[in-house]
């Protein structure tokens, strides 16, 4: 779609060069869901794909141990069909969740991680696997500063998000502990291709601990943590007691107590499947 609104379109290839943030300014990688309708609040695009950042660095994080770098700007295609020369069994999951986005390999090639989990949509496919993988995003803030927010804390809701304006999401860490650990996923959906009413993914790390995410049926994602692998019952009561009743989402792909429902049935599958 043409956006009819937009007067200036700024390409910033360092830092510097980026433009105050501003309502009617929006950062644009791949542009994939922001051409897809109208945005006439829009008058300035900023197009960071020629800061030039290595879409995936698996060398060692300053900020946190050893794990795997991935720029806002990697394509969600890059991430799907990457492989590593480490033993990381979990990024099995990076195809896993790239094919729960409902999307053709044509939109994989141009879709970005960073700008899929900044529109914080409960079916963001990268949220699943950002969230799932204790994965933290470094910002660059509008004032020069830097911060980092685990993508769990980073997705409020629906389009909702706590980024400030004038953010610009540099990359999303994801550390060695998760990249290691062994993992089980499971999206349900109304049709085989269709948008993903519940994405639920569990994981067990090598010292031990249990970790469960939920996304895509709920407003903003979930995770629940055991230090050792808990009984199905101890699964079900923690998932019931940490996503309030509201958090349901409630949309044309499902309805709330029917997403509770296959939400915690994937959650006991996944436990029995890591058991």
């Amino acid at each position: 779609m043409d956006l009819g609104t937009i007067e200036d379109v700024v390409i910033p290839t360092d830092r510097s060069g980026l433009p105050p943030g501003a309502p009617d300014t929006a950062v644009i990688a791949g542009g994939t869901w922001l051409m897809s309708e109208k945005q006439d609040h829009l008058t300035r695009l900023v197009d960071i794909t020629a800061l030039g950042w290595p879409a995936l660095d698996a060398g060692y994080d300053e900020h946190a141990s050893d794990g795997l770098e991935i720029a806002a700007t990697c394509t969600i295609g890059e991430l799907a069909e990457a492989r590593f020369d480490r033993d990381w069994p979990a990024t099995a999951l990076f195809s896993q969740c790239a094919t729960a986005l409902l999307a053709s390999f044509k939109i994989w090639r141009v879709a970005t991680v960073g700008g899929n989990i900044c529109m914080s949509l409960p079916a963001g496919s990268m949220i699943s696997m950002a969230v799932s993988l204790d994965a933290v995003a470094t910002v660059w803030s509008s004032d020069g500063s830097d911060y980092r927010i685990p993508v769990v804390d980073l997705v409020t809701g629906p389009h909702e998000n706590a980024l400030n304006v004038g953010d610009v999401v540099r990359s999303i860490h994801v550390p060695r502990h998760a990249l290691e650990a062994t993992t089980a996923f499971r999206k349900t959906a109304l049709s085989p291709l269709g948008r993903s009413a519940a994405v639920v993914i569990g994981r067990v790390d090598r010292d031990g601990q249990f970790v469960l995410s939920v996304t895509a049926a709920t407003v903003r994602p979930h995770v629940v943590r055991f230090p050792t692998t808990p009984s199905p019952s101890e699964l079900e009561a923690a998932l019931r007691q940490s996503i309030p009743d509201d958090s349901w989402y409630d949309d044309p792909h499902g309805a709330p107590d029917w997403r509770r429902h296959i939400s915690i049935r994937s959650a006991l599958d996944i436990l029995g499947e890591l058991s």
